[in-house]
């Protein structure tokens, strides 16, 4: 049986790991198109310690008050999701070096002006990382984080970038984040709860708010439940999300 994470901790464990791994696996990296990876910020430069005898300072008169400068606006690296103009296809270069076919597919209509195009394809290339991981620990983890949105550019990456990850794609759409669904959301069949916690608990509603179905767990572990077709409402709290088993559609 597989042992399921709780939730929030396949986060932790990613950048755990990919601190540890440096760079992508998959060689479409940023470092593949001779775009380089920001510096780490090292420390100040320490003075010298060496100290020289000072006369003691004269007094003087104290210096007339002056009004306090103005405070500068705060400037903010351009967001790579934000609305506004994109930079054209035929402009996204990087600074040495070139792109590839698929990494100038991904990044069209995706580089705000201004930004540096090295930088939103290492963010996408750091999204198929995680996924890459994720996988080998736990695939319904991975396609949980996709569902819950906690890796919200996982289409795009994949779609551009990583295509082997398509599969998990593809079962995030069939699958229910904790919260309410309501509606055509619903689809009825035979759910797993992925990374549930220990305060996991569901409720499932008819017509007129009729109870259906209804239960909890403490325990952490996977548990399995039926949304009927007569089902109105479906809700879930700290169980993560459920991933659908069996035929789709």
């Amino acid at each position: 049986m597989r042992s399921p994470f709780p939730a929030g901790a396949a986060v932790v464990m990613t950048v755990a790991a990919l601190a540890a791994c440096g760079s992508s696996a998959d060689g479409n990296g940023p470092e593949a198109a001779g775009a380089q990876r920001p510096a780490a910020s090292g420390p100040a430069v320490p003075g010298s310690t060496a100290t020289t005898s000072t006369p003691p300072a004269t007094p003087t008169a104290p210096a007339a008050p002056t009004a306090p400068a103005a405070e500068e606006p705060e400037v903010t690296a351009p967001d790579a999701t934000a609305e506004g103009p994109k930079t054209p296809s035929d402009e996204i270069t990087p600074a040495t070096g070139t792109f590839t076919k698929k990494q100038k597919e991904y990044l069209e209509d995706r580089v705000p002006k201004g930004m540096d195009p090295a930088a939103v394809l290492q963010t996408g290339q750091e999204t198929c990382d995680k996924l890459r991981y994720l996988v080998k620990v736990d695939r319904d983890t991975a396609v949980g984080a996709i569902a819950t949105r906690e890796i919200s550019d996982a289409p795009a990456a994949v779609a551009g970038l990583c295509p082997q990850h398509q599969d998990l794609v593809d079962e995030a759409a069939y699958a229910y984040a904790d919260g309410s669904h309501t509606g055509r959301t619903l689809r009825p069949g035979v759910y797993r709860s992925a990374s549930p916690t220990t305060n996991c608990s569901w409720h499932i509603e008819g017509a007129g708010g009729k109870e259906l179905a209804s239960g909890t767990s403490d325990t952490g572990k996977s548990r399995r439940i039926t949304i009927p077709e007569s089902a109105r409402t479906f809700t879930s709290t700290g169980c993560y999300a459920w991933l659908a088993e069996g035929a789709k559609g």
